[in-house]
């Protein structure tokens, strides 16, 4: 059966950024509620709570991270922009298993021979085994 022409995307869960900005209002007021009067904890508080905020906007502001088309794979390229990688510029997509950069557990990787894209659950809202196995469902079949 070929894949449907219409394009699949995947998403940030909605809750993700609420908790993260639940987390930035937490972080930001326990750094003025243990200041006693030190300067330090207010201000740590401050950019850990902006670094938290940053990241829940960037999450509402573009949230689909991943989208494949006939035509390809679109993936983030920097804070909120997008890039369309065509089939013929993807060399591989396989799911490794991580335990670095902030998150553990298995990733979905897409290698596209000059950069390596990489996609954690919370990246996806799926599984990125199922995410695999529909991206293999959408290349198309050479030959």
């Amino acid at each position: 059966m070929p894949y449907e022409t219409v394009t699949r995307q995947w998403r940030v869960p909605p809750a993700l950024p609420v908790l993260k900005l639940v987390a930035a209002a937490t972080v930001l007021a326990l750094g003025i509620l243990l200041a006693s009067g030190d300067l330090l904890r207010p201000v740590l508080g401050a950019l850990g709570a902006a670094t938290l905020a940053g990241w829940a906007v960037r999450d509402l502001i573009a949230p689909v991270r991943l989208a494949v088309d006939p035509d390809g794979i679109t993936v983030p390229a920097g804070w909120t922009g997008r890039r369309h990688l065509p089939w013929p510029a993807v060399e591989g997509i396989r799911v490794g298993r991580r335990s670095g950069r902030g998150f553990a557990g298995p990733a979905l990787e897409i290698d596209s021979g000059e950069s390596l894209h990489l996609f954690s659950r919370l990246d996806l809202g799926a599984d990125p085994h199922d995410v695999a196995a529909d991206l293999a469902a959408a290349r198309p079949t050479s030959g």
